[in-house]
């Protein structure tokens, strides 16, 4: 886990005032630790994607939480359908468990 100055000196372009408005926004959930932002692994992609459709797509920032909840939407999906695979594969009928390990 890394801070919010790391954060900030890590990723070019990025500046705090940002960085905050889009925790206020709820579009980055930071573990708080005392007054502290603590960033994981998972944070600090969700905070590269967001500099990406803002600055690179030129998605505007009025915009941007459809697009996340979007986002979200289809890795949930994909999540449910592997856990579903996962699932068929271990106590599927025969036949399908060949299909899907194939």
């Amino acid at each position: 886990m890394i801070s919010i100055d790391m954060l900030i000196t890590q990723l070019a372009g990025l500046q705090r005032q940002d960085l905050e408005r889009w925790i206020s926004n709820d579009w980055v959930r930071p573990d708080r630790q005392t007054d502290d932002c603590m960033f994981k692994e998972i944070d600090v992609a969700r905070v590269r994607l967001i500099q990406e459709l803002r600055d690179e797509m030129q998605v505007n920032e009025e915009v941007l939480p459809i697009v996340l909840s979007l986002i979200d939407q289809l890795y949930d999906q994909r999540r449910r359908m592997r856990e579903l695979c996962d699932m068929l594969r271990r106590s599927g009928p025969v036949n399908l468990r060949k299909k899907l390990t194939n």
